[in-house]
Parts: C-alpha cells; structure tokens; sequence
C-alpha cells in the first residue's frame, strides 16, 4: 500500500474508503472491530497473586512470619498446641488481602479518573460535526484540529488553514511545522518524517491556525506506537504526605528494632543473671516480647489508609465535577491562597448571547460576524456548535434570517488567517457567487480600529476620521458599561487572491462595520463561592480578555473588587517592573486586555510573596501560566488538549464555584488524615508504652496475636472512618494551612503522644483492675485475667477514642453530622472483640479466660473514660 503522504489528498480518502462527509455509524463499529481502539498498549498488571506476595515481603510481615515459624516449632519440640502460630499466620494473611483490595481500590479510583480526563477530538460523522473520545477513532474518520489540540491519530492533511504543529516528541525539533494539503516527496519511495508536511502525527500538538485531516493508522500503529512511546501513560505518584509517612514509617522501624534487640538482650541478661540458665521456652517467650513490642510499635496499615483514603477523596472530588490528575494537589488545595480566575465560562455562564449593535448596515455586519467564525449551525438543534462567543454571532444571524450554512454556499472561504490572541481577531477570505473577493475581520475593537482607515456610514464608504473613531469607541465604552462583551467587524475589498493570508498582509486598510455587544449573564453559584472563599481567607483575582469596563462591572457584581482603582490593564501591567508589581500586587483583584506572558507574571509574582496560586485557563497560550501556578486548573468544556495535559485540576464544569468545593474537599480530606494519622499513631504508641511497662515490671499484658487482632479490626477500620468524615462546620472559615506545616504542626505531636499515654496508663488499670478482681490481691503478677480485660479495655479504648478524633476542638456532643462508617467500624468492632472473649475455641485460640459479666462492664467503663478525659482537654484548648 501506497504511504498516504506520497498520494493526493482524494486519492487517500478513496484508499480509506471514506469520504468528506465522515464515516457512517455502522462504518465505525466495524472498523473499531477490525482495528480496536485507539490507544497505546499498557504495560502489564501486576496480577493479584503477585500484588498479595508483594505484601507478604514487607520487613515487619517477615519478621511476623518468622516469630510465627519459631513459635510453632517450640510447640513441636513441647508437644503443645499450635494455636499461636495458625492465628499469627492467619492475621497476616487477612492483612495482606486487606492491604491488595486496598490497593485494587486505589487503582481503581484512579484509573476512573483518567477514564473520566480522557481526551477528546472533533470529527465528521454522517456529515455531523461532533466530539468523541480519542479513542473511539478509526482509519477513515475525518477530524477537525485547531490550535490547543492534541493530534489524536496519524493522519493525513485534506485542508491547512496556517495549520502548525509542534511534533518535538517523535523528531526532536523544537520549532513548530507549517502543515500543507499538497504532495510531499517529488516522486520519492520514502521521505523522512520531520518532512512529511501533508501529515500529522500523535502525540504532536497544534500551536497555531485550524485543519482538516483524516486518519490514516490508530493505536500500536501509529508512528508513536511504533516506537513504544507510552505517552501521558500514568506515572506512579506520592504526594509529599505520603512522601513523609514513609520516612515515618522507616524510622519507627529502626527504632523498633534497636528497642526490641536491647529488651532482648536485657532479658536474656537477666535470665541468665538469675543462676538458672537460659531454657529454650525463655529464650522463645523473650523473643515474643520483644515481637510484641515490633508489632505494637508499627502502625502497618497507616500508609495503605492513606491511600486509600486519598482515592476515595478524589473520587468524591470527581463527582462534584472537580477531576483531580495529580494526587499532589489534594494537598496543596488546602493551602490555596490565591485563585486567578479567567471571567468567562468560569465566572459566567459561557452562554453568550448578542443583544445589541451599533451600525449603519445591520445585515452585512451580522453577515460578517458569521462567516468570519468557525462556529458552525446544527440546523437539526437550530443552533450554534463551537467556540461560545462565535456562537453567539452564529446564532444571531441565524434569528435575523442570516443562516450560516446557506451564507457560506454564496460566500465560500478560500482563506483565513486565524484568532490568536496576541492580534486578538481574525480575518477569513471570500469568494462570492459573482467570482469577487471580499475579506471580513471581527475582533477587539481598539485592535480592530487601528487597522480600519474607512467606516461604512449613511450608506456609503467614508473616510475614517478622529470623530467617527471617537464616536466608535464611545459606543464601545457604552456597551461595556453594561457589562457587554464587545466585538468590531470589519470588511475589506479585494480585486485578486491575496498573495499571502499572513494577517500583516489581510489586516490593514480595513472599512469598519459595527459593533456587536453580546452578554455572558454572571453564574448564580458563583457570588456566594466567591464571598465563601473571601471566609476562608483565598482571594480570588479576575483575569480577562475582554475591555476593562466590563470586567469591572463583572467583578463589582461579584465583589471581587470594591472600586475601579484595583483593575488594571495588561498595557498598564507592561509598565510596571517586576520589583514595583511585587511591591504593588496586592492592590489590583482584576486584570483586562491581557497578553498570556502577563498571566505567568502575575502568577511568579504571587508566588514570590509565598503565596499558593491557583490558575485556571483553556486555551494553548494559558498553558505556561497554569503549569507555573501551585494548582493549575484546566477547563473540561472550552479548554484545549494542551491547557488539560499540564493540568493539576480539570474542571468538568468550567466553573469557579467547583474550584471553591475542591478547596473544601482538598482541606476536608487533609483534615481526615491528619485525624486518621493521629489516631492510628496514639493507639500504637498506647500499645508500645503498654508491652514496654508490663515487660519492665516481668508479667504479659498482650501476646502478638493479640496486637496483631486489635491493629487489625480496631485500628484500620476506624482509621478509614475518620476518613469519611464531613467537614467540619469552620472549615472553609479558617485561614489557609501553610504548605510548610507538617503532619504533627499544630499541637498534633503533643496531642498524639499525650493521647497515647492515656490510653496506656487506662489499659495497665484495666489490666490491674482484672487481677485484682480474679484474685483480690493488688500486685504486679501475671494473670489471665488481667490479660483479658487489659485486651477488651484497649480494643474499646481505641474504638471510643476513634470517636474523639472526628474532632480535634469540637465536642463530639455537638457534632450535627453523622459518620455512617465510623459507627459500623465500631458495631463490627465490638461484636467481634466480645466474640473473640466468649466463643469458646476463639477464647482458646487467643489464651483468654472467661470473665464474668462485672468485669465485662468495669473493662468497658474504664474504656468509655477515654471520651470525658478527651472531652475536659479538648474544652481547655477552646478556652
């Protein structure tokens, strides 16, 4: 088979056996049969079983396994039960198929994220313009490109409007393509890619003007897919909480392990001290302590909680339309100080309708606004499809008898030169029925009107003169004044093809037409997010486009501003030094008429302040300043394939009172794990000081197993509980958290460890309270039944403090929201704790005794003190 670039245009759609109109639906489906879908192989899973040995290799899982082994083959030597060594291996197992669902879970959360993100391209189908999924295409779909997009497949160039492309990722070339319809090659066998100009490829982007292609190869058959390149494939991430938790977890670890080795070898000192020689059975149980203390030391399920409860945060975050593409700006969005927003589509509705203009020939001037967009008209819905402003125009035509589709067959376009928003305009080039050329220029007006040296006024061409260009401009300000969005047309004559559609050759010696003034209504949510965000100490900057005076009127209607000095115009910024805007930033919450560079300005010069930016933008020029700012916010609905790539956030909404509630899901979430952090550490510590205490003073409080069982059932189910919890009712009152904060700022070190002294000293009582009650003596001695309530009351004991911990100032009392999890974490917990006391075979199996109902109740008592004790310090800290 021929290569598409060597061949004619026509000669490629009929190889592909398609047709300018697109394929048909049934045409679709059998050719995604045949090619599958377009996307890039994946690498391979990881399977369950490997996930789950994966698990068993952690250092602590190892160490368990071999206590376990030690134990049962002391039980062989002794004739005993093996008993212990079943239950141990048995937790262990149960903790890593926690540990692999978790993570299952996780991967699962993220991988319907990127499902969700999945880029999408334009094409022609049944002669339709519509939006699919990049990869549903197939060989034969003709796909429309415009500057923003990412090439979705290899294909071939029917139509070039100024079409460039940056393709750096498959030839290395830095400077961006002019793309052509033409044959490339002269008559070669082979032409190298970089020169292949009629061609474009995956993983290219497009930086300037429009095109029409049609794909040519899909999948592992691209160019890109011949290379292996996994492009955007999804890269493993820690956020720095996780980053930190695993340096925690490391370093508790060595701790451990220097404690248990000097309190066996303490021990093994002490035994051998005694004159009676060291038996294997102290040796064995010596070893045990020293495990116990490894086991009660290590919070094992705190990095798999904190991952899974950042998945299940993000989740919730996508549903509220806010999709989330790096788990690091879950963090960083409970920090945010700072959001520049652009105005349109985000603070308003993107809903733009004319409403007003102002000209001498109405009909042409609406004829010029249409065909000089690449808005098209759905005559099925009887209305616009595109970008919203050129909508707008379509639209407004089509309502004063001006339909689109019928103006383009008596003004077909031979040329254009496309929007970009350093020109902010664009011109297209006709040719009429009659075989004459006629240009039509739409754009900001003072951009417009500089190039404009006629007016059509009275019926006739006349002179542009200063007093018909102060008139305009008056009428310009008048319109913007009304909030209006304001667009010039213009026009101009043309006796031959321009010898060039570069816009220095089209865009001069215009005749002014009008003015068209067209009104994006405010979003209703948007003012109340905008007041929230004032609460939450966030101050919230307009960046926009449009003319000063309308952005103004904008902003007041918001409140983000109070007075007109706090605007300030892209020309005024241009002016200032970089010093002097550091020195002045702080007085200006609205910036019109800017240039893309400004954007990025504006945002180094926050962050200079040290202050967490959040940027949101959607077309190509807004890529540098989003991926500049702390938190870059891309739009789902307007914004390109470019500005969602280098994206923290994508807004599927584009709008700024979902960037409000992913603040508040972002600081809820943090919160949640910094409780969930707290709690788990306290209880571990609880348990650690417990062992070290009971084996200082020569008696067993817990066994491993026993440890095993609580770190187990009342540990990472309540943990995961804290994670769920509502946010707490000041949350989005409270100043910004300081991204420098770490995990124990805030009191939450010396709370933690308080805490866990707490619930040690209860546990020891408890223990005390069981010997005394089975043998009513007072003194340090083991007991069975000691042992056991030492075992209910810290099960509860943490249970009941899991409880404390949905608020770290609030009384539990007082809290309106309910935590469905938490409490049938707790109901779980307390069912299968009683259970493991009072089955016969599990009581056994656990070297329990029986106790009786009184001693039931003083263990359940004595854990129930956690809540009042944590209740009278959490009311000391709010006064």
């Amino acid at each position: 088979m021929q290569k598409e670039y060597l061949m004619e245009s026509e000669d490629v759609i009929s190889q592909l056996n398609t047709s300018h109109h697109g394929l048909s639906d049934t045409e679709v489906e059998e050719r995604r049969t045949k090619f599958g879908l377009n996307k890039l192989t994946e690498g391979k899973k990881e399977s369950l079983i490997h996930k789950f040995l994966k698990e068993l290799t952690n250092f602590m899982t190892i160490i368990l396994i071999a206590a376990a082994l030690i134990s049962g083959a002391t039980s062989l030597y002794s004739g005993e039960s093996m008993i212990d060594t079943f239950i141990i291996l048995l937790v262990v197992i149960i903790n890593a198929v926690l540990g692999v669902y978790q993570e299952a879970k996780a991967e699962s959360a993220i991988e319907s994220l990127q499902e969700m993100a999945a880029a999408t391209s334009k094409v022609i189908r049944n002669d339709k313009h519509m939006v699919v999924r990049s990869e549903e295409l197939v060989p034969g779909d003709i796909i429309l490109l415009e500057a923003g997009d990412s090439v979705p497949a290899d294909s071939r160039i029917l139509e070039s409007a100024s079409l460039k492309v940056e393709e750096a990722a498959l030839t290395g070339e830095s400077l961006s393509v002019s793309k052509i319809e033409s044959v490339v090659g002269n008559g070669a066998a082979e032409v190298a890619l970089g020169d292949r100009k009629n061609m474009v490829y995956t993983g290219s982007t497009v930086v300037y003007g429009r095109g029409k292609a049609v794909v040519c190869h899909t999948g592992m058959e691209t160019e890109i897919g011949h290379i292996a390149n996994a492009l955007n494939a999804a890269k493993d991430e820690e956020t720095p909480l996780q980053i930190k938790l695993n340096q925690l977890s490391k370093i508790l670890s060595v701790l451990v392990l220097v404690i248990c080795g000097l309190m066996f070898a303490i021990d093994l000192i002490r035994v051998g001290l005694s004159g009676n020689g060291i038996h294997l059975q102290e040796l064995i149980d010596t070893f045990m302590i020293a495990v116990s203390l490894a086991v009660a030391a290590i919070p094992e399920g705190l990095a798999a909680v904190v991952t899974i409860l950042l998945s299940i945060g993000v989740t919730k975050m996508s549903k509220k339309r806010a999709i989330i593409r790096r788990l690091t700006a879950v963090e960083t969005l409970g920090c945010t100080q700072i959001i520049c927003s652009d105005k349109t589509g985000t603070l308003t509705q993107n809903k733009m309708t004319v409403v007003e203009h102002a000209t001498d020939h109405e009909t042409m001037l609406m004829t010029a606004m249409a065909l000089c967009s690449d808005a098209e008209l759905d005559t099925d819905k009887g209305e616009a499809v595109g970008e919203p402003t050129e909508c707008a125009l379509v639209n407004d035509a089509f309502k004063n008898g001006l339909a689109k589709n019928e103006l383009k067959k008596s003004y077909a376009r031979i040329g254009e030169a496309p929007f970009d928003s350093m020109r902010k305009m664009m011109s297209t080039v006709h040719k009429k029925e009659d075989n004459t050329l006629i240009q039509f220029t739409k754009g900001a007006p003072d951009e417009v009107l500089k190039r404009c040296t006629r007016a059509y006024i009275g019926g006739k061409e006349v002179e542009m003169t200063e007093e018909i260009r102060t008139r305009i401009l008056h009428a310009n300000k008048s319109m913007a004044d009304k909030a209006l969005r304001v667009l010039c047309g213009a026009m101009r004559s043309w006796d031959h093809e321009p010898e060039s559609y570069e816009p220095a050759v089209l865009e001069q010696d215009l005749v002014y037409l009008g003015l068209s003034g067209m009104i994006d209504p405010v979003r209703p949510e948007v003012k109340a997010a905008i007041k929230e965000c004032q609460e939450a100490g966030i101050r919230p900057i307009m960046i926009t486009g449009d003319h000063r005076d309308t952005a103004v009127a904008i902003a007041k209607e918001l409140g983000i501003l109070e007075n007109e000095s706090m605007a300030i115009t892209g020309a005024e910024l241009s002016k200032i030094s970089d010093e002097d805007l550091l020195k002045t930033i702080q007085n200006y919450s609205v910036y019109a008429r800017v240039q893309p560079e400004h954007k990025v300005r504006i945002v180094k010069t926050w962050k200079r302040l040290s202050k967490v930016t959040a940027m949101t933008g959607d077309g190509v020029n807004d890529a540098p300043s989003i991926k500049e700012a702390d938190i870059g916010v891309g739009m789902g609905i307007t914004g390109t394939d470019v500005t969602k790539d280098v994206a923290d956030m994508v807004l599927a909404d584009d709008n700024f009172a979902t960037i409000v509630s992913a603040v508040a899901e972002g600081r809820r979430i943090y919160d949640n794990i910094r409780k969930a952090i707290q709690f788990l550490l306290s209880s571990n510590l609880a348990e650690v000081i417990s062992v070290f205490i009971a084996s200082i003073l020569g008696f067993t409080i817990l066994k491993p197993v026993h440890l095993l069982w609580i770190n187990l059932i009342t540990d990472c189910f309540p943990a995961i509980g804290l994670g769920m919890e509502a946010g707490e009712s000041d949350i989005m009152k409270r100043e910004p958290r300081n991204p420098k904060d770490g995990i124990f700022s805030d009191g939450v070190g010396g709370e933690t460890v308080f805490q866990g002294f707490v619930i040690a000293i209860l546990t020891l009582a408890a223990y005390f309270v069981g010997h005394y009650m089975e043998s009513g003596v007072w003194e340090v001695a083991e007991s069975a039944d000691g042992m056991t309530m030492a075992f209910l009351a810290l099960s509860l004991l943490e249970m009941f403090h899991s409880f404390n911990m949905r608020s770290r100032t609030d009384s539990v009392f007082k809290l309106k929201t309910k935590n469905v999890f938490l409490n049938v974490s707790l109901c779980m917990s307390f069912v299968l704790t009683t259970a493991v006391i009072y089955v016969p075979f599990l009581r056994e199996a656990f070297s329990f005794e029986f106790i009786s109902f009184k001693e039931y109740i003083v263990a359940v008592l004595i854990a129930v003190s956690i809540i009042p004790i944590m209740e009278i310090l959490k009311l000391i800290k709010r006064r």
